[in-house]
C-alpha cells in the first residue's frame, strides 16, 4: 500500500511541471547528448512508459526481443521526427501510451508476440517522432537512446523483482497517470 501511495504523490507532484515534455512549439531549445540522455528522466510520459516496457517485457514469451524491437522503432521514430514528418495528435498518442502500458501491467496481460511486438512498435515510433522534434541532433539521439534503454532495463529488472501485486498496483497507477495526461494533452 506504501508503493501505491508513493507512485500516486511522486506522479501529482512531477505532472504538475513536466506533464509534457514534449514541446510543440520549438520553446525546448537545449541539443546535445545531455539534453537526450536528461530527456527521458525529466519527462513524465516517456519515464513511465520505458519503465512499463521494461516491466511487462518480463512476463511476455518474447521476452528480451521486445524492449530490442522498442528501441529499434523508436529510433525510427526519432528518424521520421528529423525528418520533419508531423503525427496528428501526438501527445494525445504518447499519453494514450502510457495508460495503455498500465493497463497491461494492471491487467497482467500476455498477449501473442507479433501483437505485442506490433503494439511496443507502434508506441516506440510516437515517442520517438515527439523527440525527433525535439532533439534533432545525432548528439542528442545518442544520449535519448542510451538513457530509454536505461529506463527500459530498470523497468526489466523491477518486472523480475516485484511480486506480481506490486507490478498490478504498479501498472494501475501508471494507467491513472496516463489518463491524467490524456486530460491534459
Amino acid at each position: 500500500m506504501h508503493l501505491l501511495r508513493f507512485i500516486a504523490l511522486a506522479a501529482l507532484t512531477i505532472a504538475s511541471s513536466y506533464a509534457q515534455a514534449h514541446v510543440q512549439g520549438g520553446v525546448w531549445h537545449s541539443h546535445g547528448f545531455r539534453a537526450g540522455l536528461l530527456h527521458p528522466l525529466t519527462g513524465l510520459d516517456h519515464l513511465l512508459a520505458m519503465l512499463a516496457v521494461g516491466i511487462w517485457s518480463v512476463r511476455q514469451s518474447a521476452t528480451l526481443r521486445l524492449p530490442l524491437g522498442f528501441i529499434a522503432a523508436m529510433l525510427l521514430g526519432v528518424l521520421t521526427g528529423v525528418a520533419g514528418l508531423s503525427i496528428p495528435g501526438l501527445e494525445t498518442g504518447i499519453a494514450l501510451t502510457v495508460a495503455l502500458l498500465g493497463v497491461l501491467l494492471a491487467a497482467a496481460l500476455r498477449l501473442p508476440p507479433v501483437l505485442a511486438a506490433a503494439m511496443l512498435g507502434v508506441f516506440a515510433i510516437l515517442h520517438g517522432n515527439a523527440h525527433g522534434h525535439e532533439l534533432p541532433e545525432v548528439a542528442s539521439t545518442l544520449g535519448l537512446m542510451l538513457s530509454s534503454a536505461g529506463l527500459i532495463y530498470a523497468g526489466r529488472v523491477l518486472g523480475h523483482k516485484l511480486p506480481m501485486l506490486a507490478v498490478k498496483w504498479t501498472g494501475a497507477a501508471i494507467a491513472a497517470t496516463g489518463t491524467m495526461l490524456l486530460a491534459l494533452a
